[in-house]
């Protein structure tokens, strides 16, 4: 049975050691994108840096990448772009999930993290009207 996920959330990264980012979920979007920086390949590894956004003060933690790809993503105003896409995990509802995010220079976006359909597809439905749901659940518990 498919979960029910508001328009935004909180989500925690487990690979990348990133924990309650906001995200913000989009079914126009196919590809999902988390926000990193100073993305370069050296020696066929992938190194990005990352930032903590409850931490906003504190320095980017850079995480490097040996299983990367390359894609092209359309943006919405239709600009197409070259990007590194990884494979990793998100946590939401308690439970550990696969992900490729693209890596993307998002610090203008008011979300670091996009959730798009090749994530949601066969695992939520969407209810603009809600918003953390995940997050809030993780919070009862504690």
């Amino acid at each position: 049975m498919k979960k029910i996920i508001g328009r935004t959330d909180r989500a925690s990264f487990p690979d990348l050691g990133l924990t309650h980012l906001p995200i913000k979920i989009d079914t126009g979007a196919y590809t999902s994108s988390i926000h990193c920086t100073n993305f370069k390949v050296d020696g066929g590894v992938l190194y990005a840096d990352f930032y903590d956004e409850n931490l906003p003060k504190s320095k980017p933690k850079t995480v490097s990448f040996t299983d990367f790809s390359t894609t092209k993503v359309k943006s919405s105003n239709g600009e197409v772009q070259n990007r590194f896409e990884i494979k990793s995990t998100i946590k939401l509802f308690g439970k550990v999930y696969k992900i490729a995010l693209t890596l993307a220079d998002r610090k203008k976006m008011k979300n670091p993290v996009l959730i798009g359909r090749k994530f949601l597809n066969k695992k939520f439905v969407v209810d603009t009207d809600l918003e953390d749901l995940s997050y809030k659940a993780q919070q009862n518990e504690h």
